[in-house]
């Protein structure tokens, strides 16, 4: 694909990414260039100008972390992992309640895991990238991306200015999010037809209570798996923060929004009810977001153009948690970048490589166990009380594949035989 390329197709700003215009730009130059930046891009920023590698972020919001929605639930150990500072960490959490269809409670001890909020985790990491010597602008929204010789082009609508602006760059990692727009063929291989069918739609109360609620909450993270009012499988969660708490839930696909609106109320009263009956709230906030739940992107590179963090569908399907695996992907990024750039070396190829070996089997594995227990619902039950009643089970399923000896992938095997004889003996 060239870089002056025709015009067949002219896009409103809202539009998904296109094939380059044919309207000269000024086009600037730099080594590695990451659009998007939350926990995937940020890291990936960091990495590289720590590298030495010439590093620009582009963001499509005024504010990094300002508009993202999450949960924001962090594996044990994710600060020391990507050497980040303890103060956004609100709450320690080494308790894990999972509740099945009927609203039985399983408990699993774990960790410590973490609870942070998007807005302060995005925003500390994109202060560390900066402070590497990472280039960042903000309201920087996609619009192409093209082919300059060895190098990709990439334009831009400058939201500030309203310009289209144009960089070429010799590696490009995309970390646009859930709600990424690499679905057209002039993307080449990265292109994913049909990424929209894994959306999941979600809804989230910010709840802020007046008094401390129960204590059992500030150490505990819960996720709710039960059918909603029109039968599809709903995950909810409530995960404690500093000065409140996130009561959320996400359902496959589209809904009506006053349905989602009503399926989150009768979900935080349920919450309320066990947690904080007596307390006074002070204020509730309500957003919407997108969440990604389906399989992930088939292709994660063409030659120097990268994909990771959820625009890759690096998500759990299991508890629509991705924050690792972004940072991770972004590690993974950066490196390659300096291959790329210092050494000669594809990109693409041992990106893919990376990611794979690192997480991406695990990622399709727990999407097959997700779809095996959506069939019959009444197997949530059976796996959870297995996980409660077999201590160390959880700590070895947090690990990658490349991290367990050989006795825990026996020990796994001989689990999952276990699962197999319970699970298939429930009806629904």
């Amino acid at each position: 694909m060239g870089y002056q390329e025709n015009s067949r197709r002219r896009g409103k700003p809202n539009e998904g990414p296109l094939l380059l215009t044919d309207r000269p730009l000024a086009c600037e130059s730099t080594e590695f260039l990451v659009v998007g930046c939350g926990p995937a891009g940020a890291t990936a920023a960091r990495e590289a100008a720590r590298a030495g590698i010439g590093t620009l972020v582009l963001e499509r919001d005024a504010v990094v972390g300002s508009k993202r929605v999450c949960a924001a639930g962090l594996r044990p150990g994710f600060c020391e992992t990507f050497d980040l500072p303890r103060r956004l960490i609100h709450c320690d959490t080494s308790r894990l309640a999972l509740f099945d269809g009927q609203g039985d409670e399983h408990e699993i001890f774990f960790g410590p895991g973490h609870t942070s909020t998007r807005e302060e985790l995005d925003a500390a990491m994109a202060d560390l990238a900066v402070r590497e010597g990472a280039e960042l602008r903000t309201q920087a929204l996609f619009r192409a991306i093209g082919r300059d010789g060895a190098n990709t082009v990439v334009e831009y609508a400058d939201l500030a200015n309203g310009v289209r602006r144009a960089v070429s760059a010799r590696v490009v990692f995309f970390a646009l999010g859930a709600t990424a727009r690499l679905e057209d063929a002039s993307l080449g291989r990265i292109a994913m037809p049909r990424w929209r069918a894994g959306l999941m739609t979600t809804l989230q109360h910010r709840v802020y209570p007046a008094q401390p609620v129960a204590a059992i909450a500030y150490r505990t993270l819960e996720l709710h798996y039960y059918a909603s009012r029109d039968d599809r499988q709903i995950i909810a969660w409530m995960f404690p923060k500093r000065d409140h708490l996130a009561i959320g839930l996400g359902v496959m696909g589209k809904i009506d929004g006053e349905a989602l609106r009503a399926e989150l109320d009768a979900f935080a009263e349920r919450v309320r009810a066990r947690l904080y009956p007596t307390v006074t709230v002070a204020a509730v906030k309500t957003e919407g977001h997108l969440l990604y739940g389906g399989r992930a992107r088939p292709c994660v590179s063409d030659g120097n153009v990268l994909v990771g963090g959820t625009a890759a569908g690096f998500v759990d399907a299991t508890n629509g948690e991705g924050i690792f695996e972004a940072a991770m992907s972004g590690r993974f990024a950066a490196d390659a970048a300096e291959r790329a750039i210092r050494r000669g070396e594809r990109a693409g190829a041992r990106y893919a490589a990376l990611v794979e070996r690192r997480f991406v089997r695990r990622l399709a594995r727990r999407m097959r166990l997700m779809r095996y227990l959506e069939r019959r619902p009444r197997r949530f039950a059976a796996l959870f009380a297995q996980l409660a009643r077999t201590p160390g089970l959880g700590e070895v399923l947090l690990k990658e594949d490349c991290e367990r000896t050989m006795s825990e992938r026996l020990y796994l095997y001989r689990e999952a035989v276990r699962f197999g004889f319970r699970s298939f003996a429930c009806r629904d």
